[in-house]
């Protein structure tokens, strides 16, 4: 028996795959608008379990402190220093300081408040989904209540509010009820809330593709997204303030994390340009509806954060539709420019 000699034979050479600029071929976009993939915004949002103490509390409240301690001592030796000029003077300079000190207290007692309505429309959205998860109908009609309640003093929602109400005790299913309260109460807020979601992405888009300096981009799309995140708080029922106002925002983007939307985001630009969006408009023209299309994608998670109730029967706006739109203003902006 003969063993291998280990030999091989002639090594079998491809011919390189690589294709001649000249034999390339150009394939035309497709004229259809690539299905969106949507994360799932339905859920309410999911917070992290807060800590009751910290080294940052810690040092701002230490900072905050000492602060209030050196104008406290500066105020006075202010005083002090006016009263030996004149009295007049001193009791002026008092006078104000009591005005300063009743004009920080009204500050503070709302910022208070609106943080205390911020928890409560919070705790509303999950006593909402928990039972509209159990199908319980006691729990449902405690939450509808509690939304009546919160619009109370609204005169754009007293029509709905009386209609909602009456129907209150003839709805025997708990999930219907809050479909009912969705679609009669919130249905009007939600279509006011996608116009100014669609409204907002459109000033991003345009103001982005025409400003000539990254630092006028930047600027102009946090404070286009903090005003969107404050005016969709005021439309469901919310006080933001100053405080509350950055609250909200750091959970809005803490809902965009925890549902993967940015990332989600990223993979809706890239197959939008991959199909076709860079060969309708020009580079800043697509520049400036990328960052139109960010920023619906925050509106949608402050939507879902400010709503008192989650969505549970209704969905959010649709991407795809702001897409479209972002896309018809970018064209036309390119034809006037043309």
């Amino acid at each position: 028996m003969t063993r291998p000699t280990g030999k091989t034979g002639p090594t079998r050479t491809r011919k390189p795959s690589a294709q001649l600029l000249s034999e390339a071929r150009l394939v035309e976009p497709p004229t259809s608008l690539p299905a969106i993939p949507e994360p799932d915004a339905s859920a309410p949002p999911v917070k992290p379990k807060a800590r009751k103490f910290s080294l940052g509390k810690l040092f701002w409240a230490s900072l905050t402190g000492l602060a209030g301690l050196a104008f406290g001592l500066w105020l006075d030796g202010l005083i002090a220093d006016l009263f030996s000029r004149a009295d007049w003077l001193g009791y002026m300079a008092m006078a104000l300081s009591l005005l300063l000190v009743v004009a920080m207290l009204a500050l503070a007692m709302r910022e208070l408040s609106a943080l205390a309505r911020l928890k409560t429309m919070h705790r509303l959205q999950g006593r909402a989904a928990l039972a509209y998860s159990e199908n319980d109908l006691p729990k449902t009609r405690a939450v509808v209540g509690d939304l009546l309640a919160l619009y109370q003093g609204r005169a754009d929602t007293a029509r709905s509010r009386a209609q909602l109400k009456n129907q209150l005790d003839d709805v025997m299913d708990g999930r219907d009820l809050v479909k009912l309260a969705e679609r009669d109460l919130l249905g009007a807020m939600d279509a006011r809330a996608n116009a100014i979601i669609l409204n907002s992405a459109k000033r991003t888009s345009i103001v982005t593709a025409i400003s000539p300096r990254a630092l006028i981009d930047v600027t102009f799309v946090v404070v286009e997204n903090m005003r969107l995140i404050r005016r969709l708080s005021q439309l469901y029922g919310g006080r933001p303030g100053f405080f509350s106002s950055w609250r909200l925002a750091r959970e809005v983007i803490g809902h965009l994390a925890l549902t993967g939307g940015i990332s989600a985001g990223d993979s809706v630009i890239q197959s939008a340009l991959g199909h076709g969006l860079a060969a309708k408009v020009s580079a800043r023209l697509g520049e400036g509806v990328i960052n139109g299309m960010l920023t619906a994608r925050v509106g949608r998670a402050a939507m879902t954060v400010c709503r008192p109730l989650p969505f549970l029967a209704g969905k959010p706006p649709s991407l795809k539709s702001i897409f479209s739109e972002l896309t018809k203003t970018a064209s036309s902006q390119q034809d006037e420019q043309e």
